[in-house]
């Protein structure tokens, strides 16, 4: 029941990001995070890369307050842990071996992208009515009215962070790397910013790449030609070929994200004797470059550096871009001028003892964590270490 003179909340379900209007989506999830548009959720789920059978089943919530519309969250009911990027498949063990199944579990992310933004997508009066108290007991009970044994919620902003609370047991952390534009006009003056030693390092793996007699082209928006599309999702492919694994995502997906968002993408593409060699694949909101998707087909010394990272740099400080996310993981980043970002997601188990024996994983994690972050920050390659991000 409400409390007395609070609004009613009710919450729905909705099982495709389709029975959401776009304008009453988009009013709520902005326009500078890319992959919260509803043409990008929608491009996901049409093509096959998030639907029940893959196991990432839409169940997007909707918020009402006194049957108003408040805001909405972006979520999956999830059968798997795959393509997440925070790592739960201890837990999922652990249920396993006491006979008890972790899955399916409610996940608040965006699929196969570990980028830090806006969850909560919440009205202002909605968000100044939610406490963490209140957050956490409403996702509590849709995870258990969905039949979902626990819910995460992974890489939120700032602003979300203080609506779900101050650090629990449950709250965990994890470290990135991302680039920061110190009001650079050109590569050089970023250069400037660096030790000798690794000013002149990246200066010979940028040259090593010209001397292979590789170049570069920038393809954005509706100038991206389809046989660039066709032939970066070929490069894209074969990274997880490599590995043995299926891609998560196909070519249509990123020709509906050319057609639909074409304002926020950019792929650059490597070339040699004429020929496209590699690609890298970036979207742009607000003051961030993203880097999301990368690939080959035979390799050269530093052409992953060189199209994933230098001509990214470059790109940002064209646009006049604040920050630059490459993507998780990756320490060879910190000695290409990358800077360590805490990340943050929180968690939450429905089973008691299951909820006390992972509260202990955690905390000894975030020690580790922390004790990382800061190693890597001192081992940053600037000639001054920045204040923290």
């Amino acid at each position: 029941m409400p409390e007395s003179g609070s609004p009613e909340l009710t919450i729905h379900a909705a099982r495709s990001i389709g029975e959401i209007p776009p304008e009453d989506w988009n009013r709520f999830a902005g326009n500078d995070t890319p992959f919260l548009r509803h043409d990008f959720l929608l491009a996901l789920e049409e093509t096959g890369g998030t639907t029940a059978t893959t196991g990432w089943g839409p169940s997007h919530l909707m918020i009402y307050l006194d049957d108003k519309l408040a805001g909405v969250i972006p979520a999956y009911l999830k059968t798997h842990s795959m393509g997440e990027y925070v790592f739960d498949w201890a837990w999922a063990e652990a249920y396993q071996r006491y006979g008890m199944n972790y899955y399916p579990k409610l996940l608040i992310a965006i699929p196969f992208t570990p980028c830090q933004g806006p969850r909560l997508l919440f009205s202002e009066e909605l968000r100044g009515w939610m406490t963490p108290e209140r957050i956490h007991q409403t996702l509590d009970a849709v995870t258990g009215d969905l039949g979902a044994h626990s819910w995460h919620l992974l890489f939120p902003e700032r602003r979300d962070q203080e609506l779900l609370g101050k650090p629990d047991e449950l709250h965990r952390f994890g470290c990135q790397f991302h680039w920061y534009n110190r009001g650079y006009r050109t590569f050089d003056d970023f250069l400037a910013r660096l030790t000798s030693r690794k000013r002149k390092s990246i200066r010979k793996e940028r040259r090593l790449v010209a001397d292979q007699g590789i170049t570069f082209q920038h393809f954005s928006g509706q100038d991206i030609p389809d046989h660039v599309v066709s032939t970066f999702y070929v490069f894209y492919q074969a990274t997880y070929l490599k590995r043995g694994q299926r891609p998560y995502l196909n070519k249509e997906f990123f020709q509906q994200l050319r057609e639909r968002q074409p304002e926020q993408l950019h792929i650059i593409m490597a070339a040699r004797n004429e020929q496209l060699i590699a690609g890298a694949l970036f979207l742009q909101g607000g003051d961030t470059l993203y880097g999301r998707y990368w690939g080959c087909l035979e390799e050269f010394d530093h052409l992953h550096f060189e199209t994933c990272y230098y001509q990214g740099i470059e790109l940002a400080i064209q646009q006049a871009l604040t920050r630059f996310d490459a993507g998780a993981q990756g320490e060879h980043k910190l000695v290409r001028g990358f800077e360590p970002v805490i990340t943050h997601s929180w968690h939450g188990i429905l089973h008691p003892g299951f909820r006390e024996a992972i509260a202990r994983f955690t905390r000894e994690e975030a020690e580790h964590v922390m004790a990382y972050a800061e190693d890597a920050r001192e081992a940053l390659p600037f000639r001054q270490v920045e204040p923290d991000q």
